[in-house]
């Protein structure tokens, strides 16, 4: 029975994960906006699950709306049989409410940039060792590691921080990026987050390369 269990939930989860990792529109205002996740990632916001909702909002500012919260697949089948999922990686996805049901010019749009990213400062050297850069930076909180985008629809840069140990801490070391996209599609301002805990240079290339491929899908779902 527990086999038969254990199966029906991850068959559950195998449902749920493809039905949520498909295009989806989102009602901003008057204007129908083409969403997508992540490869690997499952929207997760039909959940109710109080604990990622909790997480989901603590990522944003209240005066935002929350139009895609994902976590990836692997944790979504972890917390469909029960387990707790690890969060190594999530995606969110916002738009103001006070935007929300306006249309947004270029000029403004890029009025909302420019405040966004006044205080980012310098981006770290090129070809800095990313640890070695965040080693040096202030703790709990993002420093601009490299700018990604900057075109007048788009613009997208890669942060991250090293995670503040508990005093005389013996564990190593734990870094956090993450990448800050504001998108401009079909009139609505939308502010896409990617995270991921770095554990490698790997993770480094993966969230610039998801970012930028994300970015692009979702450009070409609204230029339909």
């Amino acid at each position: 029975m527990r086999r038969v269990r254990t199966l029906l939930a991850l068959v559950a989860a195998f449902f749920f994960g493809c039905a949520l990792a498909a295009p989806f529109a989102v009602q901003l205002g008057d204007t129908r906006v083409a969403l997508e996740t992540p490869p690997g990632f499952s929207d997760v916001q039909a959940t109710g699950s109080p604990r990622l909702l909790e997480l989901a909002e603590s990522l944003t500012s209240a005066s935002n709306r929350i139009v895609l919260f994902a976590l990836e697949d692997i944790d979504v089948r972890r917390f469909t049989v029960g387990d707790s999922p690890e969060l190594r990686r999530y995606c969110l996805v916002v738009t103001s409410k006070p935007l929300e049901g306006t249309r947004v010019t270029t000029a403004a749009f890029r009025s909302l940039v420019s405040d966004a990213m006044r205080d980012l400062g310098r981006p770290a050297p090129a070809g800095s060792d990313v640890h070695k850069y965040l080693d040096g930076a202030p703790r709990g909180r993002p420093n601009l590691i490299a700018e990604l985008r900057n075109e007048q629809d788009v613009v997208s840069v890669l942060q991250g921080t090293r995670v503040p140990e508990p005093p005389r801490s013996r564990e190593p070391a734990r870094y956090l990026l993450s990448t800050t996209t504001l998108l401009l599609v079909r009139g609505k301002a939308l502010n896409l987050a990617l995270y991921t805990m770095d554990d490698s240079p790997a993770d480094v290339e993966w969230i610039r390369t998801t970012t930028l491929r994300w970015v692009e899908e979702l450009q070409r779902l609204n230029n339909r």
